[in-house]
């Protein structure tokens, strides 16, 4: 993604209307949204419900390189190893690979544009966004928002 492209889309993404819902489809961890919403402050849920997008360079974990795993915030799944980060300047955590088996994706058609979303496998949850500009071996980006996630060291 050039410069100019991530400028004018960091702009729009907190203002974009989302055509989806990650607590849409059938997921093996269901909760109400009143559940939900106990469970999260008010950005969790407007980014892991309804697929906001929090503000970029907002989480510690863009930052953080220490040895362990990040977890799905929604149900405590296992979704990316440590080993898999890296840094891509855009003030989102990034991740060259998912951990096998933890991760859905559907189509988003928000922003103008098509891009592939990444949710929870187990809870659904929104954690971000699939880019094709990422290092090898994948040449993927996954890059998230940091309230989707908790970190635990190794």
């Amino acid at each position: 993604m050039n410069r100019r492209k991530f400028i004018m889309t960091s702009a729009i993404l907190p203002f974009s209307a989302n055509l989806g819902f990650a607590s849409e489809g059938t997921f093996e961890i269901t909760r109400t949204e009143a559940e939900w919403r106990a469970m999260l402050t008010d950005l969790q849920f407007a980014v892991m419900r309804n697929e906001k997008t929090e503000r970029a360079g907002s989480s510690p974990l863009d930052k953080n390189y220490a040895d362990g795993q990040y977890i799905c915030r929604g149900c405590d799944l296992a979704l990316y190893s440590s080993k898999t980060k890296f840094d891509s300047g855009t003030g989102w955590p990034s991740f060259y690979q998912s951990l096998p088996n933890a991760i859905g994706t559907k189509e988003d058609n928000t922003l103008f544009a098509t891009r592939t979303e990444a949710h929870c496998r187990r809870c659904g949850s929104h954690l971000g966004h699939i880019f094709d500009d990422g290092p090898k071996p994948t040449g993927k980006r996954h890059c998230l928002n940091g309230v989707s996630l908790k970190f635990v060291k190794a």
